[in-house]
C-alpha cells in the first residue's frame, strides 16, 4: 500500500508541475461552462413578456380585459402591462423591442360585439419577439372565447323566450367552466442549462484526466522506467494500484473543482452533496476503465493518447454533455445509455428535482458496470502486455 501511495505520490507531482492535468482537468472545462453559461440563457430565468394597450372604447366588454384580466395576468407574473394613449407611441416602443406586443381596442368595439356585428382587436407584435406575441394573442383569444360563449348562451336564451339580458348576462358569467386547466407544480428532472454545461464539460474532461493515470503506465514501459520498478521489491499490483490511484485522485479533484467553482462563479445547482459525491466516485471509476482498456490496446504512449481522445469524444458527444438530450432523436437518446455521461447527466436531473438520495442508485449502478466490465478487459488484455504477470 505504501508503494502504492508513493508511486501515486510522484505522479501526481509531475502532473502538476507539467500543468497538463491542471489544463485538462480545470481550465479548459471550467472556461468552456462559463462560455456556455454565458451565450445560452438558463431554462430556469423569469421569461417576462412586456405587452402595452389602448383603450378607445368605453364598453363593458374592453374594459373588463383591461382592467380585470391584464391585471391578473400581471399578478401571476405572465406579463408586465402598461397603458398607452397613443397608437404611435405603443407601435414605436413595440419597434424598438420596448414592448413585445401591443393591444388597441377601438371605439365602439363592445357595442359592435354586443349587437352581433363583431369587433376586431388590434395587436401588434415585435418581429423578433415571437414567442411573446403569441403569448399575449393566447390570452386575448381566451377572454374573447369566453365572450363568444357568454353571447352563445345569452342568444339561446332569448330564442327559447327569455327577456332579461342583463340577468342572462350575469348567470352566463356565473356558470363555471365545463372543463378547466389544473396548474400543478411538477418536479423538474430536467437540469437547468447553467448546471447542464457545468456538469457536462465536467464528466466530458473527465476522462482526458483519468487518462494520465492509465497512460503512464505504458509510458513507463515505453521509456524503459518499469524495468526498474519491476526490479524493485515491489508488488506488481502496487505499482497498477499507484497508477489507478493517480488517475481515480485526478479525476475525483476535478470534478469537485468544477463543481464548487461552477456553483459559486456562475451559480450551478449541482444537488444534493452526498448524492453529487456518490455519482462523481461511480463517473471517475467508469472513465478509469475504459481509458485502461484502451491504454492496454494501444502499443505506443503516443497511440494509446490519440485513441483516447477519440473515445472520450466520441462518448462525450453520444452521451449528451454539449446538448440536452431532451432535445436530440430518441435514436440518440436510447443509445446514450452506453455512455457513463448519460447516467452521470440523469443522476443530476433526478437530483435536481429534490428526490432523495435513493435516485441516484441506478445511475451510480450503471457506471459501475462500466468499471467492472471494463476493468476485467484491461486485466485480461494488459497482465502481459504491461506488466508481463
Amino acid at each position: 500500500m505504501r508503494a502504492a501511495l508513493i508511486i501515486a505520490g510522484k505522479d501526481l507531482s509531475q502532473r502538476i508541475r507539467d500543468r497538463s492535468a491542471i489544463l485538462l482537468g480545470l481550465v479548459a472545462p471550467l472556461g468552456l461552462a462559463l462560455i456556455f453559461s454565458a451565450i445560452i440563457p438558463s431554462g430556469t430565468d423569469s421569461f417576462d413578456v412586456k405587452v402595452g394597450v389602448i383603450n378607445q372604447d368605453t364598453g363593458a366588454i374592453s374594459a373588463t380585459f383591461v382592467d380585470d384580466v391584464l391585471p391578473a395576468v400581471e399578478r401571476d407574473g405572465i406579463m408586465a402591462v402598461t397603458s398607452y394613449g397613443s397608437v404611435e407611441t405603443l407601435e414605436d416602443d413595440v419597434e424598438s423591442g420596448t414592448l413585445n406586443a401591443g393591444y388597441v381596442f377601438p371605439a365602439g368595439f363592445s357595442e359592435d360585439v354586443a349587437s352581433g356585428r363583431g369587433g376586431s382587436v388590434l395587436l401588434i407584435g415585435n418581429v423578433d419577439s415571437t414567442i411573446s406575441t403569441q403569448i399575449a394573442k393566447a390570452v386575448l383569444d381566451s377572454y374573447l372565447s369566453e365572450v363568444d360563449a357568454v353571447g352563445i348562451a345569452v342568444g339561446s336564451a332569448l330564442i327559447n323566450g327569455a327577456t332579461d339580458v342583463d340577468e342572462l348576462t350575469a348567470k352566463a358569467l356565473a356558470t363555471p367552466t365545463a372543463v378547466a386547466l389544473a396548474d400543478t407544480a411538477a418536479a423538474n428532472r430536467e437540469l437547468d442549462a447553467t448546471t447542464f454545461f457545468s456538469a457536462g464539460m465536467a464528466v466530458f474532461f473527465l476522462f482526458f484526466t483519468v487518462q494520465f493515470g492509465v497512460s503512464s503506465l505504458l509510458e513507463e514501459r515505453w521509456y524503459g522506467t518499469l524495468l526498474r520498478l519491476l526490479a524493485a521489491p515491489i508488488n506488481r499490483w502496487s505499482i497498477i494500484g499507484g497508477k489507478a490511484l493517480t488517475s481515480f485522485v485526478l479525476g475525483m479533484v476535478s470534478m469537485i473543482v468544477l463543481a464548487v467553482s461552477t456553483t459559486l462563479l456562475i451559480g450551478a445547482e449541482w444537488g444534493n452533496p452526498v448524492g453529487v459525491l456518490i455519482l462523481m466516485i461511480a463517473a471517475v471509476l467508469s472513465a478509469l476503465g475504459i481509458m485502461a482498456v484502451v491504454a492496454v490496446v494501444a502499443k505506443t504512449p503516443e497511440q494509446a493518447a490519440n485513441w483516447q481522445s477519440i473515445v472520450a469524444v466520441a462518448l462525450g458527444l453520444l452521451g449528451g454533455t454539449f446538448f440536452p438530450l431532451s432535445q436530440a432523436p430518441q435514436v440518440l437518446a436510447f443509445f446514450s445509455k452506453l455512455t457513463p455521461h448519460a447516467w452521470f447527466l440523469q443522476g443530476l436531473g433526478d437530483l435536481s428535482a429534490g428526490d432523495g438520495l435513493e435516485v441516484v442508485i441506478i445511475p451510480a449502478l450503471a457506471m459501475l458496470s462500466f468499471f467492472v466490465v471494463t476493468i476485467g478487459i484491461a486485466f485480461v488484455f494488459g497482465r502481459k502486455r504491461v506488466l508481463a504477470l
